[in-house]
């Protein structure tokens, strides 16, 4: 009798366990499209997974590029307006966390006042640049 109450207490008290322990999580973005509306697709190949820091500094632009594998940005500190063409042009700032156009050429310019810098993850391959310049 002893341990089936021990067991039910166990029990009960588990949820509550696994809450209190596990940190709370934000969900920065949920999607299936890019910024731009494209659908996301992955690339062939050995999964690659890259996280990188691009700083821009006032009025600096990226150049003319396009990304052949997901990339999901979060911007850390500033502003940046991207052009991308025919699909308009997008301002994002301190905050805001987006999937950047998958084989659209665009252009990024830190639009604010000081450095930019977005959080890169890109869900690349060892077969696929994730960033392929085209100027």
């Amino acid at each position: 009798m002893r341990f089936r109450l021990t067991m039910a207490l166990f029990l009960a008290a588990a949820p509550v366990f696994a809450h209190e322990t596990y940190p709370p999580v934000d969900v920065l973005l949920n999607t299936t499209t890019t910024a731009t509306g494209e659908p996301l697709v992955y690339p062939d190949g050995t999964p690659q997974i890259t996280v990188a820091v691009v700083t821009l500094q006032p009025g600096q632009k990226t150049g003319l590029h396009r990304h052949e594998a997901p990339l999901v940005g979060y911007i850390l500190e500033g502003e940046i307006t991207v052009d991308y063409g025919s699909a308009g042009i997008k301002v994002f700032k301190t905050g805001d966390a987006l999937v950047e156009a998958l084989n659209s050429p665009h252009v990024g310019e830190n639009t604010g006042d000081g450095i930019a810098r977005v959080l890169a993850v890109y869900a690349g391959s060892d077969t696929v640049s994730n960033t392929v310049p085209l100027e």
